[in-house]
């Protein structure tokens, strides 16, 4: 027996097997260490008590018990908040608004081209020329500082490194002059926590 979703007494997430922005929120709470239940959910066939709790019936939605949140960039800025260790943003405002400016240009410029590329068809090749474009386009700021745009891992991190983690799978393939790109990947896919952000499937997608 499936239980109520409105019974829930642990932090709850429902994600997506291999969706970025499912992703994004697996891997902020990977940074912080946060335990909390996850509700695998396939695509196009939300389980009855996701309907219940979200009117879109969308991926991630997170439940901290009586509390339901569904868009992403609120679900990731409260789980920054109700779990301020480490802190995935910087302290100073403009900081803050240069990582959040940021994000929304990749959820406008980078993740349609993803969604395009996953469709398949004549349209996908189109769409892996644009996103690598978007990428190198970008380098300034992925050699900006250790992390993008930033000298610590911040939430702009939980959206980008679920990007380049998908590159290969995508078909992306962004030569040497990407290389600053890979190389911050790789910093970011060996530490702490990351492989705990993965579903099985995502595993699949760098598997050897």
């Amino acid at each position: 027996m499936v239980q109520s979703a409105r019974s829930r007494t642990v932090l709850t997430l429902y994600t997506t097997a291999d969706d970025v922005q499912c992703h994004r929120v697996r891997l902020l709470l990977a940074a912080k260490g946060v335990s909390y239940e996850r509700v695998m959910v396939e695509p196009g066939k939300p389980p009855e008590d996701l309907v219940d709790l979200n009117p879109y019936a969308s991926t991630p939605t997170l439940v901290d018990r009586d509390l339901t949140l569904y868009d992403t960039s609120v679900v990731c800025e409260y789980l920054d908040e109700r779990y301020p260790h480490p802190p995935l943003m910087p302290i100073d405002p403009q900081s803050r608004a240069r990582l959040r400016l940021a994000a929304v240009r990749i959820e406008r410029d980078w993740l349609p081209e993803v969604d395009i590329i996953r469709a398949g068809g004549r349209p996908a090749d189109a769409a892996r020329k644009r996103l690598r474009e978007h990428l190198l386009v970008a380098l300034p700021l992925f050699k900006a500082a250790k992390f993008f745009l930033n000298p610590e891992m911040s939430l702009a991190d939980c959206l980008v490194a679920p990007v380049v983690w998908r590159l290969p799978w995508l078909g992306v393939d962004l030569g040497r002059e990407g290389r600053p790109i890979l190389d911050y990947g790789e910093r970011l896919f060996n530490g702490q926590g990351y492989a705990r952000s993965l579903t099985a499937e995502e595993k699949a997608m760098r598997a050897a």
